[in-house]
């Protein structure tokens, strides 16, 4: 139950979308790509390294195009170091509308591994960075991988950000004390497209029109939260995979386009005030 609190104008459901705009250090790759084969321990994969710039260099484009065409505001949550790759990419994103949260420097350089003085180092630089390319105020983050620590919350509020999606145990805004003051917890989905990278994107389709569906006819008030994580959009020259890589951004405008046009629907950014 929501407690008597209700979305504006009488909606059922706030949609949130959210981006993953990630990149890696020079001597890491993902721990996941459209490989079947992992290669031994203390091996640099040079082609997973190459395939997790693909969203950089093209998978981002393609995303603010599909939200553009369908007049959809999204939160895009940028590693810092994008700022330094693909400095267009991150100003893009401002001028198309779209706000921009605080993701860590790099994807493989998680808060839970820092000390604290390290980790609120790259609070601060990150903020720092995307503010300076984008010219546009943060005030959103999210942890890579959801790896933050019970600190980090604080180290945000203390930073000025108003909301983090390091939130695992909600499914509604929450308000979260720290000895720095308040901060907004958004909780997000957990079933991003990453889930199907190998598989059928369709599954990634009925889990959201299920969710969605789900909310509006049983819950007084919910939040359904669409995120795409930019490196798996990615056509390849292998058929299957090519099909199933053009399945996912077909997937993903479909799971956007009927909460675009529900009538019991209110789109949401991440802005909690």
């Amino acid at each position: 139950m929501a407690n008597g609190l209700t979305w504006p104008n009488g909606k059922k459901v706030a949609v949130s979308v959210t981006v993953m705009f990630e990149t890696w250090a020079d001597d890491k790759a993902p721990t996941y790509s459209v490989q079947t084969t992992h290669l031994k321990p203390g091996t640099l994969d040079h082609a997973g390294k190459a395939w997790s710039t693909y969203g950089g260099r093209v998978g981002v484009w393609r995303i603010i195009r599909l939200l553009d065409r369908l007049g959809i505001p999204g939160t895009f949550c940028v590693n810092a170091r994008c700022t330094e790759e693909y400095p267009e990419a991150v100003k893009q994103i401002v001028r198309s509308g779209h706000d921009i949260a605080g993701h860590a420097y790099t994807q493989d350089q998680l808060l839970a591994y820092m000390s604290l003085e390290q980790q609120e180092s790259t609070i601060r630089r990150s903020i720092d960075l995307l503010q300076q390319c984008g010219g546009k105020t943060v005030t959103g983050w999210a942890s890579p991988v959801v790896a933050f620590t019970p600190e980090t919350a604080g180290f945000l509020a203390k930073a000025g950000l108003i909301w983090t999606t390091d939130v695992t145990y909600a499914d509604l805004p929450i308000k979260i004390q720290t000895a720095h003051g308040a901060i907004a917890g958004v909780p997000t989905t957990d079933f991003s497209d990453n889930r199907v990278l190998r598989a059928n994107p369709r599954d990634l389709y009925h889990a959201h029109k299920g969710t969605f569906e789900y909310l509006i006819e049983n819950e007084p008030m919910g939040l359904f939260g669409a995120r795409d994580p930019l490196s798996v959009r990615r056509p390849s020259p292998d058929r299957r995979r090519a099909q199933r890589a053009v399945g996912r951004v077909r997937t993903l405008e479909r799971c956007l386009v009927r909460p675009a046009r529900g009538t019991r629907a209110l789109g949401a950014r991440r802005r909690c005030r």
